[in-house]
């Protein structure tokens, strides 16, 4: 069945807040079965609301809302909705029953009048619990389609999306369709493979034709990004067992061509992957930064249990540092300039022999927008790794403004220590 998405919210349009609510509408919405044929935003607007409403209505029997549920008068959703289907508002003494309770359980000795308008319901709709917040949301039957309201606030919704919307929409659909309940339904699944240190295309080339790879109803996309390009596999309109057995052949296939090119999967993170290699072989890690300026650090550091292999580091961005914590040669720094390979092997040295570490990462480089030569251009990264008595260095000159050189170093300093701990390069 197909279904239509729309979020609602002029924040939405002016960009201060990212639309993660499609997102995870999309996500979840696949995994059950149902396809997302389009996603629309909408401003706080009664009028663009009834619009996009109408239209999703003419070309699917399912439409799910997020937005405008509040207690302000922006909060537009449900009034413009019941509006479009002729529905009039009642208010629901349960609701208001709960919403006073909500507000005495936080310590307030009176609700706000406005929520009030949260216990506004259109004639037929039914109320959908929502225990996180004080919007609840709307089931509306019409005339064979289904108007679903839901909040906002991302953790109510995926929550109403996930335990409430979804299990009634599967039902909803067999019943329309005389299936039996709880028989086997085809899904939509996805499946990522994390890769890092090679580019899209060098890697569509490793990977070669999908089509020729993958089971029939199993697609594959490059989704790259400045710190690498993920593989999505996704199985469509299989049995739940068919498609996960799909994928695991997929990604199988994958693996095989991908090498050492692959760190991880699904929501696999570079920094927590090295960790998790260092500590399994009983090793430590101290890391001296220049033009990273922290950011290894500060993805090391948010991985939960980190001190267990990390020490701690340094930014090391006056020559002064370098010179007299790092114990970088000052013979060294006039001959060949802070940006450098010797440099940058002397400071991942440096920080190992310093705080005791056996692994040590050093990087220097120049971030921008200025200060580059025909010599060194701007980006131009040197990155050193120090494995227990053995040193390797790595010269880049990453494209991209300030902010992002500074990640993509950080990402190729991870990168390049985990495969040289795990000899892979």
């Amino acid at each position: 069945m197909n279904v239509e998405v729309i979020t609602v919210g002029t924040e939405l349009l002016l960009g201060f807040i990212v639309n993660g609510n499609a997102a995870v509408m999309g996500q979840l919405l696949a995994d059950a079965g149902f396809r997302a044929q389009r996603c629309v935003s909408v401003p706080d607007s009664a009028a663009l609301v009834r619009e996009a409403v109408a239209g999703a209505l003419e070309r699917s029997r399912a439409v799910l809302v997020s937005g405008g549920l509040g207690p302000t008068r922006d909060d537009i959703t449900r009034p413009a909705v019941a509006e479009l289907l002729g529905r009039p508002l009642r208010r629901d003494p349960a609701i208001v029953e709960r919403l006073e309770s909500f507000f005495r359980s936080r310590g307030m000795a009176r609700m706000p009048e406005g929520n009030l308008a949260q216990a506004d319901v259109p004639e037929g709709a039914t109320v959908i619990p929502n225990p996180l917040g004080t919007a609840p949301g709307l089931w509306i039957e019409d005339a064979g389609r289904v108007v679903v309201l839901m909040p906002g606030v991302p953790k109510e919704l995926r929550r109403m999306m996930k335990e409430e919307v979804l299990p009634r929409l599967v039902e909803w659909e067999q019943r329309r369709e005389d299936g039996k309940p709880g028989a086997e339904r085809p899904v939509i699944r996805s499946r990522t493979l994390r890769t890092t240190g090679i580019g899209e295309s060098a890697l569509a080339e490793k990977v070669g034709d999908p089509e020729k790879l993958l089971d029939p109803g199993v697609s594959l996309a490059f989704l790259p990004t400045t710190s690498g390009t993920d593989l999505r596999i996704t199985a469509w309109d299989l049995a739940p067992g068919a498609a996960d057995a799909a994928l695991e052949r997929a990604a199988a296939t994958l693996r095989g061509r991908i090498g050492p090119y692959l760190y991880g999967e699904g929501e696999a993170d570079l920094a927590a992957v090295v960790l998790e290699l260092l500590e399994g072989q009983g090793a430590r890690l101290a890391v001296a930064e220049s033009c990273t300026g922290g950011a290894i650090s500060a993805r090391l550091t948010a991985v939960p249990g980190c001190s267990r292999v990390l020490v701690g580091g340094i930014v090391a961005y006056d020559d002064e540092l370098k010179l007299g914590w790092l114990g970088v040669s000052a013979d060294v720094l006039a001959a060949h300039g802070a940006v450098s390979e010797p440099v940058a092997r002397q400071m991942a040295a440096g920080i190992a022999r310093a705080l005791g570490a056996e692994a040590g990462i050093g990087v220097t480089g120049i971030a921008g927008p200025d200060g580059g030569s025909d010599e060194k251009p701007v980006g131009t990264v040197w990155i050193a790794i120090r494995w227990r008595e053995h040193e390797r260095a790595f010269r880049h000159v990453f494209p991209g403004d300030r902010e992002d050189v500074r990640a993509r170093a950080a990402q190729w300093a991870l990168d390049y220590l985990r495969r040289v701990v795990s000899g892979s390069v």
